[in-house]
């Protein structure tokens, strides 16, 4: 592995607790139930002497902050059948959660990864803030609880075992699911779970696990469902055997939030074939049918007035101009020279390739639903009230998602399926059309940026960022969290937005006095916490900057950064991938590199990527999309720590990447008259393939830290400021705008009544 040897920093936890002896509980069942009990860190770090805000506390630190008071209520199970269980209260929606927690489990435990069951817990409103998936806190929040439950469970196992053959526990050893001990003696785990057991609950002590005996965690890993998901046998929402829940789409508005006037053909569209069902909803109108086809032919055929939405003869111009009056000002011109710069960002799409979707059964007295949420409590206590049932009387079951980027935060669809289903008294299987989510559904705020950087010579004065963006709702539980959490933050009493911002921006570089503030306008739009919300858009401003700094002062970017980044990782990482990627090398005209930097959540990356500008490249022909210029190479260097599944991250950063060249380059949503154009993947410009670098390289650094970062959006910042960096390089231009091919529009908009449109019939016309 690249990167120089260090050695294994002191033994600690990810939340300061202790170093390795945790008390964890034994509880009451019939065969071995095990789980942690941990205690809050005590206060903030004292060696800290930097003012920046996220070295004393980040997001992350708030969320597993948050999440610590319930950790004793996670528990890993032993069975006589000798398998481990464990019901996550996290989403797996593609991230590779369910992976990373087997192998935390299989190494305290000593177990194989392949005995150990993940499944995904339903909501339990009893852990309060801790089963809320974002920000990139699973493992890092996750990562000693898990190790302290299953510990309790080997102690105990181990004890039962002394016991059972009359001797001492520190001659017996658990190795892949196999107590032995003197004499030849071996008993499997499942055989051991029943005497294991306590019949009351007890609090022990146990010893986590040196990582220098560690032999599962921090070496790479295949997931734990590659097998069922490359041969479909795993389980999505809309695979998932509910009787009776026949399939349900919306006929939506036209316009952005548009409400229903009124029906005028709703008999007529009742009688079709297959259909069962339609009834007026608030978001518009139901169809329950025996299929989706007989769906998607009832949808099209509905007459329907509508009243105008929330966004109403809005377009990118309009929203463009109430940013620009929301700028907050970057103060008096500085005394000294500056360089500053204003950046645009338009609406980009929130859509997972997973269908917005929910199944709900509603009955008197009762209801149950099925979906795929990162925030289930919340969408649990939602449906309750919208029902005037109480808590208890809805169970919401957490399932497997195809993707997120944030958009599963929010249970739009459950709550949609919840009132369908009470309105027909019938079980439902609600899918959105890909249409409906492109148009209607969450979408990442427009924004602006501007920058001014002063300096005197080479000294480098002053950093001001004033970010200026349509609102972005953090109704899916995080406000929450800052709400309980307001008085012990160092941030104070500043709004749910502003603090997040504040919690999860980060100034890396040693630029004297920096400040950076939030300002929000417009909550006429549907928006949601795209992966890694804000930063993308921060850190791409700033790289800019960064670069047209060192140009103006004559100095080399790469090194220009690493004389001003502030910690030794940091300065590591930006070293190694701009040695992986040969940076400085001679390229062509209209080519050239972009290396850019990103931390946050205790983990830290660098990106640098190769782009072709060359006129025979950004012209050359692709059907129904623009080519524009391509990515030819990448290279990512991150540090996380303590890396619990290194072939999981390297799969995330390849994800980051893809997400990164998608945003500076391709995707976007264009609005106009109060609607978004665009209305499905083939006309939503995501990194394609004739955009993909043909070179990719992910370096995972030496654990430096002992215990994880937040990992799962740690590349997207990073990997877009590059390719920003090395377009403007490239074209001797500094772009401005995002994505840079904007302001061509590549398709035909598809009409928005019917708002489904019709499937195409010319696929054998593309055929080569």
């Amino acid at each position: 592995m690249p990167g120089t040897e260090r050695p294994l920093p002191p033994e600690s936890d990810a939340h300061g607790v202790g170093r390795r002896r945790f008390l964890g509980y034994v509880l009451a069942a019939p065969t071995l139930t095990a789980a942690a009990h941990l205690a809050p860190a005590s206060g903030a770090r004292a060696d800290i002497p930097s003012p920046e805000i996220t070295e004393l506390v980040d997001l992350n630190d708030v969320m597993t902050a948050a999440a610590l008071p319930t950790s004793g209520l996670i528990t890993v199970e032993v069975g006589r059948d000798g398998t481990v269980s464990f019901a996550l209260p996290r989403a797996e929606v593609g991230q590779g959660i369910t992976t990373s927690t087997a192998m935390l489990i299989a190494e305290e435990l000593g177990v194989p990864v392949d005995r150990v069951r993940v499944t995904l817990a339903d909501a339990r409103p009893e852990l309060l803030f801790n089963q809320l998936t974002g920000g990139s806190n699973t493992t890092f929040s996750t990562y000693t609880p898990i190790r302290v439950a299953a510990a309790v469970a080997r102690a105990r196992l181990l004890a039962a075992a002394a016991a059972a053959w009359g001797t001492d526990v520190t001659g017996l050893t658990l190795r892949a699911g196999v107590v032995t001990g003197p004499g030849g003696r071996s008993a499997g785990i499942g055989a051991l779970s029943e005497s294991a057991a306590s019949v009351r609950t007890e609090r022990v002590g146990v010893d986590l696990k040196p990582r220098a005996e560690f032999t599962v965690v921090g070496r790479p890993h295949g997931r734990v469902d590659a097998l069922a998901a490359v041969t479909g046998r795993k389980k999505f929402t809309m695979d998932l055997d509910v009787p009776d829940a026949l399939p349900t789409m919306v006929c939506r508005p036209p316009t952005i939030n548009g409400k229903v006037g009124s029906v005028s053909n709703l008999a007529e569209v009742r009688a079709l074939p297959g259909v069962t069902d339609v009834v007026v909803i608030p978001t518009g109108v139901a169809v329950r049918a025996a299929t989706f086809g007989r769906c998607v032919d009832a949808v099209r055929a509905l007459k329907v007035s509508w009243r105008p939405g929330s966004a109403e003869g809005k377009s990118d111009d309009s929203v463009l101009e109430e940013l620009r009056k929301a700028e907050l000002p970057l103060g008096l011109p500085p005394l000294t020279p500056s360089v500053e710069g204003r950046f645009t960002f338009h609406f980009r799409g929130n859509s997972a390739l997973e269908p917005n979707c929910a199944i709900a059964d509603v009955r008197p007295g009762r209801a149950e639903v099925w979906s795929s949420l990162k925030a289930p409590i919340v969408a649990k206590e939602a449906i309750a009230a919208k029902l005037g049932l109480p808590l208890g009387a809805v169970t919401v079951h957490v399932t497997e998602g195809g993707g997120s980027f944030g958009r599963k935060l929010f249970f739009d669809a459950a709550l949609e399926a919840v009132e369908i289903s009470r309105k027909i008294g019938k079980p439902v299987r609600l899918m959105w059309h890909r249409a409906d989510d492109s148009r209607q559904g969450r979408v990442h705020p427009m924004a602006t940026s501007r920058v001014r950087i002063a300096h005197l010579g080479d000294t480098v004065l002053s950093y001001r960022q004033r970010h200026t963006s349509v609102s972005t709702d953090l109704g899916h539980g995080l406000g929450e969290i800052f709400t309980a959490l307001a008085a012990r933050l160092p941030v104070g009493d500043i709004g749910f937005s502003e603090t997040f911002f504040q919690l999860s921006q980060s100034m890396p570089y040693d630029f004297g006095a920096n400040s950076r503030l939030l300002s929000e306008t417009d909550k006429s739009f549907n928006t949601g916490s795209m992966r890694n919300v804000y930063s993308p858009d921060v850190t791409c401003a700033r790289e800019l900057l960064v670069d047209r700094l060192a140009a103006k002062l004559g100095k080399d970017p790469y090194r220009f950064r690493h004389g001003f980044l502030r910690d030794e990782r940091y300065r590591a990482v930006l070293a190694e991938v701009a040695e992986a990627g040969n940076w400085g090398r001679s390229m062509p005209a209209g080519t050239a590199q972009g290396i850019a930097f990103h931390s946050e959540y205790h983990s830290v990356s660098a990106v640098l990527v190769e782009i072709d500008c060359r006129p025979e490249t950004v012209g050359r022909p692709v059907r129904d999309g623009v080519s524009g210029p391509r990515v030819t190479k990448a290279v990512m260097a991150v540090d996380v720590g303590l890396a619990v599944n290194p072939r999981g991250l390297e799969a995330q950063m390849m994800g980051c990447l893809m997400d990164g060249i998608a945003l500076t380059l391709t995707s976007s949503l264009h609005l106009r008259d109060g609607h978004f154009l665009e209305a499905s993947w083939d006309n939503y410009f995501y990194t394609r393939q004739w955009n993909t670098p043909p070179e990719l390289d992910v370096i995972v650094m030496p654990d430096t830290t002992g215990k994880p970062g937040g990992a799962g959006e740690l590349g997207v910042a990073a990997s877009m400021a590059a390719v920003a960096c090395a377009y403007g390089r490239a074209t001797g231009t500094m772009p401005t705008v995002f994505p840079i091919n904007h302001g061509t529009l590549s398709f035909t908009p598809k009409p928005t009544v019917p708002p489904v449109p019709a499937s195409p019939t010319d696929g054998l016309d593309h055929v080569r």
